[in-house]
């Protein structure tokens, strides 16, 4: 059973768009049904990066940045427990 989707012209045009584009590069004509089942498939299977693409801003820190947070970082040789986080803010 097919449902329909409703689409902005934007969104429509760019479907069509790859729906040719497949054609010309495979040979293969794919309807717009089977191009967006794809779509999805490909959503689900990488789930978290498509989620994340509904983020604001940076979702993560890449090596090279964890790299850089860490150079600010130094070891005093004391390890601090929580009760002395506790004792030094709440006295």
């Amino acid at each position: 059973m097919s449902t329909a989707v409703k689409m902005d012209e934007d969104a429509k045009s760019k479907l069509e768009e790859l729906q040719a584009e497949i054609r010309l590069k495979t040979g293969k004509k794919v309807t717009q049904q089977e191009l967006l089942s794809t779509l999805i498939q490909s959503a689900v299977n990488s789930r978290a990066e498509f989620i994340d693409s509904f983020r604001d801003g940076p979702t993560a820190l890449n090596e090279t940045e964890l790299e850089e947070f860490n150079q600010g970082t130094i070891a005093s040789g004391v390890e601090t427990t929580e009760d002395d986080i506790d004792d030094i803010l709440y006295g």
